[in-house]
């Protein structure tokens, strides 16, 4: 699998779940940044829905990214405004080299 390290034009942050106490005996649950990094998005598919009577879409997308060892998922990306919830990451050939991440994208 050839990829091209100068296709990876959007600069994403790389976020993790965490949970911190509230006083009350709950959590509250968040995320905080983990690192930046350059990626390549490609979309993948869309799926429109209603929920509650109004229409939502999900899009799904791959991330390719240069190798990290540390994403799973339930973490997410940032890009602006934008949120995209990695469900799964893999090494595409098995080679080291690289990272690719499924993801999903809710829009309103």
């Amino acid at each position: 699998m050839a990829i091209d390290p100068g296709a990876f034009t959007a600069r994403l942050i790389l976020e993790r779940p965490v949970e911190t106490p509230d006083g009350q005996g709950g959590v509250l649950r968040g995320f905080e940044t983990l690192a930046t990094l350059w990626a390549r998005i490609e979309p993948v598919s869309a799926l429109l829905r209603e929920t509650a009577g109004a229409e939502r879409a999900t899009v799904t997308h791959r991330i390719r990214l240069r190798r990290r060892d540390d994403i799973i998922g339930g973490m997410r990306f940032r890009k602006g405004m934008r949120l995209f919830a990695i469900r799964v990451a893999r090494d595409p050939d098995e080679t080291g080299r690289y990272t690719l991440c499924d993801c999903e994208e809710d829009r309103p």
